[in-house]
């Protein structure tokens, strides 16, 4: 989806779609979206409007509100995900639900930021989208098949391996090699040398192969990826070729070992795409089981037979906030050691690993923003590549080094002992809130001067004690004249407000009405979905 005009810095193509007109506007106005690479395309007050709009503006990126009448945001997100894989969502949420996180970010999400929105943490998110986007479609227009093909004549041509203009009756196999422990061997070697080693894994490789009268082109797709393409002007049974290439992967000078993905054989170069993914995808399952030439025959039976256990990913991110916020710096590392520990004794492949790390890093990056930490970067880090870092090791080096600049950067910002303080009273007012709870009874149960407690409560929460509770106990008002038959007098009651009149002047002043006409609304509104 706009893949010219991301390789040439156009503007990326944005919808804002939230069932307040007014919030839509605001967010067009309020930032200078051209400074950040976007055009705002349209608005969309809700799900359906916007699946139209994406379609119609060929959209790349869209800006949602999560509870919206009809279908709301994670809706949206899905039928997006099925229907325009390619668009990003960042969605807002005036909740702090850690579910809905979860979910937002299994369907594809690229952030969730949380109501009252930073404009400068929504600018810089933003941003570190369009760069992806623009990252994603350079990287994209590579692997098309003429161009790995174009690639591929010109490498044969420098290595003396060119493929005949004629390949009538010829049988075909890619090949997809790469380097062992890629990261941890190769990853600081100057270029020179490394160039060197590349020339003597292609001079190998095909002289191995043609020791066999097979005839080869290759082409590096990655300083880590080698993709050949094998020719046989004889037809080979399939058990012939495995055994020639049993006997074909050479280790390099200097004891560099390499391994293979092979692909079917076959004999229409139409395939060939298809046949580079399909030995590109099986060097992932090396880590199972170590073996020199992994086959899509490998791939099936191994696939059938795989069953991955469960990785609690909530007990991590909560033991990680708590070690990283204590700058328990062996802990930390401890954590990750043991998660990797588990991956490996589970048989996960990397690239299931690497989804769990990316989901790991949005959920705790989420709970660091509402502790008040504003400065991280978008995302954690650039996805890390599985070519470089292709073996457990690799990718547990890199999540370490996050790991460790998150504690660098908690340190940096003096984050202190408030933040569990204040986690330990959002709690306790959750629990009691039926109560007629005083700042001052919540201050002593935490052992702390009132003074003190409202100091920090406000820093944390930007809120005081008194306007925080009533946003807790109206909220559970709404839900209850929305859902129940309960008279308001007794709603009242059971959100903690012992004076009717006191509570109807606080629920108009939160909401703009009063509980009658909010649940007439509420009931009218069910009755038109009904409908």
């Amino acid at each position: 989806m706009n893949s010219n005009l991301a390789r040439e810095g156009k503007l990326v193509r944005m919808l804002i779609v939230d069932d307040e007109p007014v919030i839509c506007e605001g967010l067009r106005c309020t930032i200078d979206w051209a400074e950040y690479g976007v055009e705002v395309v349209g608005e969309a007050y809700d799900g359906k409007e916007a699946l139209r709009q994406v379609e119609e503006h060929d959209v790349d990126l869209l800006l949602s509100d999560i509870r919206m009448e009809g279908m709301d945001g994670m809706q949206l997100a899905e039928q997006l995900k099925h229907k325009f894989p390619k668009v990003r969502v960042i969605m807002i949420s005036g909740y702090e639900d850690f579910t809905y996180a979860r979910q937002a970010i299994r369907l594809g999400v690229s952030d969730y930021l949380l109501k009252p929105v930073d404009i400068e943490e929504l600018g810089t998110v933003v941003k570190g989208v369009v760069d992806s986007i623009r990252k994603q479609e350079e990287e994209g227009s590579t692997q098309e098949m003429e161009l790995w093909l174009s690639n591929m004549a010109r490498h044969g041509i420098a290595y003396g391996a060119e493929v005949p203009a004629s390949l009538h009756g010829a049988q075909f196999r890619i090949l997809a090699t790469q380097l062992e422990n890629f990261h941890e061997r190769f990853g600081g070697m100057a270029a020179e040398q490394y160039k060197e080693i590349q020339d003597a894994w292609i001079t190998t490789l095909s002289s191995s192969l043609q020791l066999h009268s097979l005839r080869t082109v290759s082409v590096f797709d990655h300083e880590n990826l080698l993709i050949t393409l094998v020719v046989s002007d004889v037809w080979l049974d399939h058990k012939v070729w495995d055994e020639l290439l049993a006997s074909s992967i050479p280790s390099l000078p200097g004891g560099a070992s390499l391994y293979c993905g092979a692909s079917r054989f076959y004999t229409d170069l139409s395939d060939t795409s298809d046949r580079c993914a399909e030995a590109h995808e099986l060097l992932l399952y090396y880590v199972l089981e170590g073996l020199p030439i992994l086959q899509s025959e490998y791939r099936d039976v191994i696939g059938v037979n795989r069953t991955l256990p469960n990785f609690d990913i909530t007990d991590m991110v909560q033991n990680l906030v708590s070690n990283l916020f204590k700058q328990n710096t062996d802990e930390v590392q401890l954590l990750v050691e043991s998660m990797f520990r588990f991956f490996r004794e589970k048989g996960f492949l990397l690239s299931e690993l690497l989804n769990i790390c990316e989901e790991l890093f949005t959920l705790l990056r989420q709970r660091l923003r509402k502790s008040g930490m504003t400065e991280l970067d978008y995302g954690h880090k650039v996805k890390p590549d599985l070519n470089i870092y292709n073996s457990y090791a690799g990718l547990e080096s890199i999540m370490m080094e996050d790991m460790k600049e998150l504690l660098l950067l908690i340190d940096k910002q003096g984050i202190d002992k408030s933040y569990w303080i204040i986690e330990k009273a959002k709690k306790y007012m959750t629990d009691h809130y039926r109560a007629d709870l005083k700042a001052s009874e919540v201050a002593a149960w935490l052992k702390i001067t009132p003074s003190y407690f409202s100091n920090i409560f406000k820093q944390s929460t930007g809120k005081g004690f008194t306007e925080y509770m009533n946003e807790m106990r109206i909220d559970h008002a709404k839900d209850l004249l929305a859902t129940t038959q309960d008279k308001v007098f007794e709603i009242a009651d059971k959100v903690g407000y012992k004076e009717y009149k006191y509570f109807v002047s606080v629920f108009k002043l939160y909401t703009g009405m009063t509980p009658k006409e909010y649940r007439g609304l509420s009931a009218s509104q069910e009755c038109g979905q009904v409908k």
